[in-house]
């Protein structure tokens, strides 16, 4: 991956947040879009659509299949796209080469996996998490819940499918096209650290469709919780340039967060 910025001037930076926007969001709806398609088939098929299997057309559909459809889309189409555009709009464009990073983990690649897990998860629940829940209760905010905890809350079995799927799925999935393309993207006009912050803003802003309940106060307070885990996955694919870090990081966080639920619902405390 290429760390020089070549491109500069406020059209490329604006195509650049469009374009940013529109690929994440697009990753998302085209993978809800492909689970409603898939779930229609099955009710007219005769099948009910349990929880369980709502949990799992959702993860195959979305993570597993939406976003990584469309990060690869656009790694195919990319520079065809960008020719048009730039004739289009008679402007030079991005000269920084694109390539999302991938290659085997190194022991540096590891340390830095396992260094970003870590500061995700004491960064965000942990501090961010702690301080927004003393922000919330000062002003009497209502903080809205994930679906998926609803669910599971409802269901604690789907835990134990969502756990490993968050290794295999939701991390591979969401890294690919938050970190490897929409931040790739932003790459080619911004600095490392702009790069980093918008498409980590871009990450935990279309968060905000999954919360339910709240109120914008509380559910922007969640919001910023989560900037901190997203800021730091894509610190560690700008540092080692490899998306298989922040993928791994990323997994493993969820994962974590599922397994702690688990253990308060299993325990009574939930």
């Amino acid at each position: 991956m290429s760390r020089a910025t070549a491109a500069t001037g406020p059209l490329p930076a604006l195509l650049a947040v469009v374009s940013s926007l529109v690929l994440g969001a697009g990753g998302l709806f085209f993978g809800f879009l492909l689970l409603n398609v898939a779930a229609l088939a099955l009710v007219i098929a005769g099948v009910d659509i349990s929880p369980t299997l709502n949990i799992v057309l959702s993860l195959a559909f979305v993570q597993g299949v939406g976003c990584v459809l469309v990060a690869l889309a656009y790694v195919r189409n990319r520079e065809r796209v960008s020719a048009a555009v730039n004739d289009l709009l008679g402007d030079g464009g991005p000269g920084v080469p694109f390539s999302v990073g991938f290659a085997w983990p190194n022991l540096r690649d590891g340390a830095a996996a396992v260094g970003a897990y870590l500061a995700a998860f004491v960064g965000g629940p942990m501090i961010a998490g702690t301080i927004a829940g003393l922000l919330a209760q000062s002003i009497g905010a209502e903080t809205g819940q994930n679906n998926a905890v609803e669910i599971a809350l409802e269901s604690p079995e789907l835990l134990l499918l969502m756990i490993p799927a968050s290794i295999l799925l939701v991390g591979p999935g969401e890294e690919l096209l938050f970190r490897g393309v929409v931040q790739g993207r932003l790459r080619e006009v911004f600095g490392p650290v702009a790069s980093v912050v918008l498409a980590g803003t871009v990450f935990a802003g279309l968060h905000w469709f999954a919360l339910s309940g709240g109120d914008p106060a509380g559910n922007l307070l969640s919001l910023g919780v989560l900037l901190v885990p997203s800021y730091v996955f894509g610190a560690s694919y700008e540092y080692t340039g490899n998306i298989l870090v922040p993928s791994l990081a990323h997994g493993l966080y969820n994962a974590t967060l599922f397994t702690l639920l688990y253990v308060l619902i299993a325990s009574g405390v939930m």
